[in-house]
């Protein structure tokens, strides 16, 4: 039940609530827990506010102002927190089971550890939120934002995430659960870029399109350049991702302790293409020599064409021996000398787009 003296209290100000729950509360001999089941808060300016363990089940919230707040441990069970704005705020450990949360603002709140069984987060914003450990089963993400939050041993389960937005921005510490029954719910309408931050094998998220009954869009792609050309690599790696294309990119892929030169051969060797970033520096690069000896010889093996070649200035053009001649003789190479030009970049971008775009599933050439 509602303990009216501790309502009361509330309504007298955030102020006020914050120094007695601090002076008096911890020193009560006897039910020291704050029960607030049922209040009716809609609308009350809460910013600020302490309700760390507080019982609030059943508790409207709606509309109310409760940025910053410290929620933390707490239970909203069944609450009404619809359109509340919770920017900032603490909800560690919070238990929201099958509250109300549409339309609520969460941009920056931290939600780890936060149970959300049944919640219905529809059109919620979650931007930069901290949802590491928090279990999602079950909740309704219809129109929710995620763009930017932050994930690591998080649970998803029951859930539609072709509904969400945001999903290829997500930023991973860790593996997350994604239960096969997402998959099914969401019709593996899921970007390949989070389900490969969540932990997601290769050969599922190949699973995951066909339950969609789409083909693989693209060919897979390692990218072969010179560590010294690492600005336009990220850039470009992360845009070849957001896109849909599986891409090996030996900082982000390669695991601690792994002996580079052989786990390099094999990545080459299972992608349909090798990405090639000419430059001043990767002509000259042994490293880069060894990789496209690799592709070659798989090309010559498979009888199609691997080797995709790029270029970032004149070098290639210019060189007059070795083995970037037989590349500038022998193959068209893509213009991206202008890469720091944004308009440049993207048409030059969308037509790489094009040229990967694979036959068919099987990804033949």
């Amino acid at each position: 039940m509602i303990n009216q003296k501790h309502l009361d209290m509330l309504k007298q100000g955030v102020e006020v609530w914050n120094q007695w729950k601090r002076d008096y509360l911890d020193e009560m001999v006897s039910d020291s827990k704050v029960y607030l089941l049922s209040a009716d808060l809609s609308g009350m300016n809460l910013e600020g506010v302490y309700l760390e363990e507080v019982d609030l089940q059943q508790a409207n919230l709606s509309e109310a102002n409760l940025k910053g707040a410290d929620l933390s441990v707490s239970s909203l069970i069944l609450a009404n927190l619809s359109g509340a704005d919770l920017r900032g705020a603490v909800l560690e450990g919070t238990e929201f089971g099958g509250a109300n949360l549409r339309n609520a603002n969460l941009s920056g709140a931290n939600l780890s550890t936060a149970t959300l069984v049944g919640a219905d987060l529809s059109d919620a914003n979650l931007r930069n939120t901290d949802l590491s450990k928090a279990d999602l089963r079950g909740v309704y993400l219809n129109g929710a934002d995620l763009s930017e939050a932050e994930m690591g041993n998080t649970i998803f389960g029951d859930v539609d995430l072709s509904v969400v937005k945001g999903l290829e921005t997500v930023k991973h510490s860790g593996p997350s659960t994604i239960g096969i029954d997402v998959i099914y719910r969401s019709h593996g309408q899921i970007p390949e870029v989070f389900l490969q931050g969540a932990g997601v094998p290769d050969t599922f998220i190949v699973y995951a399109r066909s339950l969609a009954g789409k083909p693989l869009g693209y060919y897979t792609c390692f990218i072969s350049y010179s560590s010294k050309d690492e600005a336009f690599v990220k850039q470009f790696y992360s845009d070849l991702q957001n896109n849909g294309v599986r891409c090996w990119f030996a900082p982000e892929d390669l695991k601690i302790g792994d002996k580079m030169r052989p786990r390099i051969d094999v990545s080459i060797r299972q992608h349909d293409k090798l990405l090639l970033v000419l430059s001043q520096h990767s002509v000259a690069s042994q490293w880069v020599e060894q990789e496209v000896e690799t592709a070659l010889a798989k090309e010559r093996e498979e009888k199609r064409t691997v080797l995709f070649p790029i270029r970032l200035d004149n070098a290639v053009m210019e060189i007059e021996g070795g083995w970037p001649v037989l590349i500038r003789n022998t193959r068209h190479i893509g213009d991206f000398t202008c890469w720091k030009d944004h308009d440049a970049y993207q048409w030059v971008f969308e037509r790489l787009m094009r040229d990967l775009k694979a036959e068919s599933s099987t990804s033949k050439a």
